[in-house]
């Protein structure tokens, strides 16, 4: 995506992160190699370091967003003998607190495990200025980490981004060409907040589905929650309801209601961020985000003494960061041939996946 995309939407976004920290509830930018470009290159002693992870509001046991970056930080003690300080926020007015707590207890590298936690993180990175920082989720460039031209602030901030177009664009294929053998060109979403993060899965599922099967109906409902499982399966039976044959939740721990949904009316469901294959009996397949790796390899990062302030590390399908889960044998041959078709043209440069609705 290009840095233009972020500096126009996240001036309304913000406004909206701003809003949510207040009443204390709860993509990608210039392109980067996994590696990292440009930046401050940081020292390290070599000794083992100690990161912190502070989730969001979806909570560390969502089996999705959180979850796999938990899992991330606990490979990363396992692996690489680092001490892991998880800190669960079950409100955005945890956020704040469990930043400051991270640093009190001289956390080398912080994680901000997604988009909501962005204010948060700038205010405390500006006061720790000699603290690692990363942030899934966020790009550098785009405010309140850089200036209105998109110049970094924080030379101590590393954004983790991450082309969930890339993987919304292979499952929409897959939810199209069900739908279709099912009888019925409408496929349907489910989205938490409407945050770019969200939106950008969505963007790639309805862009390629309307593609690979024109005439697709593609119908977008969002549970403005990402917890309360309820929200998200009422909205499911919304769409279900308008003729909906397959279900992408977008919805982290919510989302799990939007399965059930699915489940329920015979029809399939699609996971997302983490393989949820076994979250529920008709799941097509899953959106998989590999937020695990990003939070490994910044903690790695730090370790060896390489992290990058100031730019951000970008996973895509080519790296390996984004990608598919496991597959309902009840999908023909025929079909995932035409998704892995969409995957390679995407990996070559030939097919530009939109990344905003």
């Amino acid at each position: 995506m290009r840095r233009t995309y972020w500096l126009s939407l996240l001036g309304a976004a913000l406004a909206l992160v701003l809003a949510l920290v207040a009443a204390g509830c709860g993509g990608n930018s210039k392109k980067a190699e996994k590696a990292g470009g440009g930046g401050k290159t940081t020292t390290s002693s070599g000794n083992p370091i100690t990161a912190a992870l502070v989730s969001d509001v979806g909570h560390f046991n969502d089996k999705s967003f959180n979850e796999s970056q938990l899992n991330g930080l606990n490979k990363a003690k396992t692996d690489l003998n680092i001490t892991a300080i998880p800190l669960q926020s079950n409100s955005a007015s945890d956020y704040l607190p469990n930043l400051t707590s991270a640093i009190r207890r001289k956390a080398d590298l912080i994680i901000s495990a997604g988009f909501l936690l962005a204010p948060a993180t700038a205010t405390v990175a500006k006061k720790y200025p000699n603290k690692h920082f990363a942030i899934t989720d966020y790009p550098v460039e785009a405010a309140p980490f850089a200036d209105k031209s998109g110049n970094p602030l924080f030379q101590n901030v590393e954004g983790l981004t991450y082309a969930a177009n890339e993987s919304g664009c292979l499952v929409g294929v897959l939810a199209a060409k069900m739908a279709e053998k099912m009888g019925k060109k409408i496929i349907g979403a489910v989205g938490g907040i409407k945050i770019p993060p969200v939106d950008i899965w969505i963007a790639g599922y309805r862009y390629c589905a309307q593609k690979a099967v024109p005439g697709t109906k593609v119908l977008i409902n969002y549970s403005q929650d990402f917890v309360a499982a309820d929200k998200c399966k009422t909205q499911a039976q919304n769409l279900i309801g308008q003729g909906a044959q397959v279900l992408f939740q977008v919805a982290g721990l919510c989302g799990l209601g939007t399965l059930k949904a699915a489940d329920d009316a015979g029809i399939w469901g699609i996971g997302v961020d983490q393989d949820q294959y076994n979250d529920a009996k008709r799941v097509l397949t899953s959106g998989v985000k590999r937020v695990d790796i990003g939070v490994y390899d910044a903690i790695k990062q730090v370790q060896d003494g390489k992290f990058k302030g100031g730019s951000d590390l970008l996973f895509n399908l080519k790296n390996d960061g984004m990608s598919v889960g496991k597959i309902n044998p009840a999908v023909p041959q025929s079909f995932i041939d035409e998704m892995n078709k969409y995957k390679r043209q995407i990996i070559s440069g030939r097919l530009k996946v939109p990344s905003a609705l």
